[in-house]
């Protein structure tokens, strides 16, 4: 199992204006257990184009996948991301933080660690959707170093949202934060 722990420090712009706010968090990988967490989650974060419970289930064991979850010292999942590997490139599956969490640069340490986690493997690129009103997303990915490739037009349904496809080219420099983590094997 991989593991890594971090303190998750603010991105510039993501605090909302509120201050810089911090949450320590070990990310370690998602098992069955925290499905329903997560789809509670998703149901909260994207409402009706959120994941259900069987397709984060199926997620966990397909092929190529890698999943995790930003956990507090408490024990509660506040985060979680995952990536599936093709053998080329890396695709962003899925990345969320608990509303009451967002704004702690814990979105940057995910990010991070699925960037991480794509340089391990091999890939040239990392690519993402991000729906295009997501102005705090698109912050943060551009922060680490990704550009808009495409817009898909209606791709999240039911709610008829384009979405920004970015890629992150992978032979460039490591433009991730200096504190966003070790990873342990």
């Amino acid at each position: 199992m991989t593991d890594l722990r971090a303190s998750a420090p603010p991105a510039d712009g993501m605090d909302g204006g509120s201050g810089a706010r911090q949450a320590d968090v070990t990310l370690r990988g998602m098992q069955p257990d925290d499905v329903p967490r997560v789809a509670a989650l998703e149901r909260d974060l994207f409402r009706v184009s959120a994941w259900t419970p069987a397709m984060l289930a199926e997620e966990l064991n397909a092929w190529g996948r890698w999943y995790i979850v930003a956990q507090t010292a408490q024990g509660l999942v506040v985060g979680y991301a995952g990536l599936w590997f093709d053998g080329d490139v890396s695709q962003v599956m899925t990345i969320g933080v608990d509303q009451s969490f967002q704004g702690c640069g814990i979105g940057a340490v995910l990010i991070d660690a699925l960037i991480g986690r794509s340089r391990q493997l091999g890939a040239q690129s990392v690519f993402l959707e991000v729906a295009v009103n997501n102005d705090a997303a698109i912050s943060l990915y551009h922060s680490r170093g990704f550009q808009q490739v495409s817009i898909r037009k209606r791709y999240y349904q039911p709610e008829n949202l384009d979405a920004s496809v970015m890629r992150l080219a992978l032979d460039t420099p490591d433009t991730t934060a200096a504190n966003s983590g070790t990873l342990k094997t």
